[in-house]
């Protein structure tokens, strides 16, 4: 049974400068973190020049594919017909990227073949996640 789905697709990073870098990213969902996506950035696309990832709500980047989504440090919105817009909020500035709306939608719908939307609670593991609590507090 598979419990981890990634995904290789590719952005367009938006910077201020007239150039739009094409970037590789990789999105994840893993049973184990239910609610969760994670997108990740290879080293040579970010300012520290070491692999950043992002994890941010699934209902996030779903519900960001139809209208704008989001208050925090991770943003989601329909850019045209074919592309969705995500921003990433953080202290050093914010990095926009454009990506393919089918491509998301595709990874949306093999993550929903791991944990169908709605049910994410039922894939929780409560015991493991206090035991960390637990853990990280002592």
């Amino acid at each position: 049974m598979i419990t981890v789905i990634e995904q290789a697709a590719q952005a367009r990073l938006v910077a201020t400068a007239p150039k739009v870098e094409t970037v590789p990213v990789t999105l994840c969902y893993d049973r184990a973190d239910p609610f969760a996506v994670r997108m990740a950035f290879p080293a040579p696309a970010t300012l520290e020049g070491v692999e950043v990832s992002w994890t941010f709500s699934r209902e996030l980047l779903e519900s960001g594919l139809d209208r704008p989504s989001g208050y925090g440090d991770v943003r989601v919105r329909p850019y045209d017909g074919d592309r969705t817009t995500i921003e990433f909020h953080a202290t050093e500035g914010v990095a926009i990227v454009l990506m393919l709306t089918a491509e998301l939608h595709r990874f949306l719908e093999r993550a929903a073949t791991v944990v169908p939307p709605g049910l994410e609670h039922l894939y929780l593991d409560m015991d493991h996640s206090l035991a960390e609590l637990m853990r990280d507090t002592c």
